[in-house]
């Protein structure tokens, strides 16, 4: 019996990682729809897409899940329409919280952001109501033998905030006038596998487990997190609570 539960044990865990998985296929799916039927499929002309096809092969996305999205794009019969929209509020212990989001049904998703949000006890805001505690900058992130002080050599002559390395991940924070010449100088260097490349919202300073309240309101915080995290309309979810 107790060999029977271990197995539906490993079983279940399977399945969560399966389903996470395919969740984070479909978002990614989404992502090549959208650039292809906004620039084409033609990554030469379309970098954006590059760096979204990059980041599918970084996570062992199947081929044929990429091609059915680049080829569903490409139809002219088709006319599903995404639009971006972004949230924003405080998560429980007043975290901040950016969600955006990329949905073919504004109300669906609305209702759903609204219903995490209320389940969490955290509250909705207003456009830039928490914009102000994040700075946009160009995040640019790739797989790399270089320490972090050999890849900043390279691009010296830029705005860099900052560059770090995580196992065999660059990840490197630029001021946004710079990320396309950034990202040109390091192809040109021979990296092009770029598993992130575009604007992010960074903490102008980070809170700390420490500066929340409770045990409950940073659980709360979880959770809130993993229901967005979830959600097949949110694409990305940005705080200022340090990781």
């Amino acid at each position: 019996m107790s060999g029977h539960s271990q197995f539906a044990n490993i079983k279940h865990r399977k399945d969560a990682q399966d389903n996470k998985r395919g969740k984070i296929f479909q978002k990614i799916s989404r992502e090549i729809y959208v650039s292809v039927k906004l620039s084409g499929p033609n990554i030469e002309n379309n970098p954006k897409l590059r760096t979204i096809l990059e980041k599918a092969r970084s996570l062992n996305m199947p081929k044929e899940n990429i091609n059915r999205a680049i080829k569903k794009a490409s139809s002219q019969g088709d006319t599903t329409n995404y639009e971006e929209i972004t949230y924003e509020g405080y998560g429980p212990g007043t975290i901040a919280i950016i969600v955006h989001c990329l949905t073919d049904n504004k109300n669906r998703t609305a209702s759903n952001i609204r219903s995490y949000f209320n389940k969490c006890n955290a509250k909705l805001g207003t456009t830039n109501s928490v914009q102000y505690l994040f700075s946009k900058v160009g995040v640019i992130e790739f797989v790399s033998d270089l320490s972090a002080d050999e890849v900043l050599e390279l691009v010296l002559e830029f705005d860099v905030h900052q560059v770090t390395k995580n196992e065999d991940v660059v990840h490197l924070e630029v001021d946004v006038k710079d990320l396309l010449n950034v990202t040109n100088i390091l192809s040109q260097a021979g990296f092009e596998n770029f598993i992130t490349n575009e604007i992010r919202n960074i903490p102008l300073e980070y809170i700390t487990a420490d500066d929340v309240n409770s045990d409950s309101d940073l659980n709360l915080f979880q959770k809130l997190f993993d229901l967005l995290e979830e959600d097949e309309d949110v694409q990305l979810v940005e705080t200022n609570l340090k990781s």
